[in-house]
């Protein structure tokens, strides 16, 4: 599986601007275009606007329902901070949620709650990240999401077909509930590594490994990293809103919140377990390739320390002295020939009683 980092794709956001009211988004412009579903329901009824136009978007009423606004891209800006103006979001959290470098983090304000944060798009071959913004209040919550994808799609059928408690309940527990389906992809994103991981088999000394398997293992590392990274602020929201210091989470919803605070931990255990059995990998790929060069290095330490004494025994005979005796004498080859193939036999069965291969 490859690691697609977003920042192979996304601009430095410049902080110098002459207009302070000036918004840059700094992702990538061609992942999606702007796309904008609203969702107004209550526990008799549901109603599901799709493709509304940003102009159309008024501020939410105090109406006894409950809003959620889904957006897809972020890259047309005027309309982002359109929407977010007209609902009475601060500067600084419209900036936040158009640079898609910003750090997932939560922050309290006077008539909203803001929370952003990293999620895995999952497939077999390559792991894609996107940010996700929310903002919520007594009764709507906004998503921004940058690019289009399924993670709410069973919510939105929920709340069609009025199946479960979603509709009965306000905004706080329908972000409970994304927070649960993000969770989901990174436990999805998660097996998939650890099924990959056990793949890595560098015991079996008749296959070479592959030249590109410390890639492939250090691409995972930065992987379960940047999981793990992700998944720790919404730790620490959890933390924060079991301290009662989030005034739109309502004190009945807090035991769900106490879940997502379960389903991090279990997610940064199994990070901790995969960067173990990674870190295992790459101390058995090098001792193997250790083990294998001295193999390698032993059988040719042998080979030339049996050809020394015949090349020595060579060299000798190769002198051109005219009164060396053994030049004349009949058997004088033969003779030459049988101490080499002794010394050969007798070094061979040497090393083999020592062991030695």
């Amino acid at each position: 599986m490859e690691f697609v980092n977003p920042s192979h794709f996304i601009s430095i956001l410049n902080r110098k601007k002459s207009d302070p009211g000036e918004f840059n988004f700094t992702g990538n412009l061609k992942v999606n275009e702007l796309d904008i579903q609203l969702f107004k329901y209550s526990k008799d009824e549901c109603d599901e606007i799709k493709n509304i136009l940003p102009e159309n978007i008024s501020a939410f009423e105090q109406d006894g329902s409950n809003y959620w606004l889904n957006v897809y891209g972020l890259s047309d800006v005027e309309a982002i901070v359109s929407i977010c103006e007209k609902q009475g979001i601060h500067s600084l959290v419209i900036q936040d949620i158009l640079d898609v470098n910003q750090r997932p983090k939560f922050q309290e304000y006077e008539n909203f709650s803001f929370l952003t944060l990293k999620s895995t798009i999952p497939s077999d071959n390559v792991m894609i990240t996107e940010q996700i913004s929310f903002v919520f209040g007594t009764n709507y919550l906004i998503s921004f999401q940058e690019r289009k994808a399924d993670f709410f799609e069973h919510l939105r059928v929920r709340l069609r077909e009025n199946k479960g408690i979603l509709r009965d309940r306000t905004a706080d527990y329908l972000l409970y509930t994304m927070l649960e389906s993000i969770l989901d992809n990174y436990f999805k994103t998660l097996t998939k590594l650890d099924e990959e991981v056990e793949k890595f088999n560098f015991t079996d000394t008749k296959k070479e490994p592959s030249p590109n398997a410390l890639e492939v293992i250090e691409n995972h590392k930065k992987m379960v990293h940047f999981i793990k990274k992700s998944i720790l602020p919404i730790k620490e929201f959890t933390l924060i809103v079991e301290r009662g210091e989030s005034q739109f989470i309502e004190e009945k919803q807090l035991k769900y919140f106490s879940e997502i605070k379960d389903l991090c931990l279990t997610l940064i255990d199994s990070c901790d377990m995969i960067l173990s059995s990674l870190e295992s990998a790459t101390n058995l790929f090098f001792s193997v390739q250790g083990h294998r060069m001295s193999q390698v290095m032993k059988t040719l330490t042998i080979v030339a320390t049996i050809f020394i004494p015949l090349t020595f025994i060579a060299g000798i005979y190769g002198m051109n002295f005219s009164n060396m005796p053994e030049l004349e004498w009949k058997y004088g080859y033969l003779g030459i020939w049988m101490i080499i193939v002794s010394v050969f036999l007798g070094m061979i069965i040497y090393f083999r009683r020592k062991k030695w291969f």
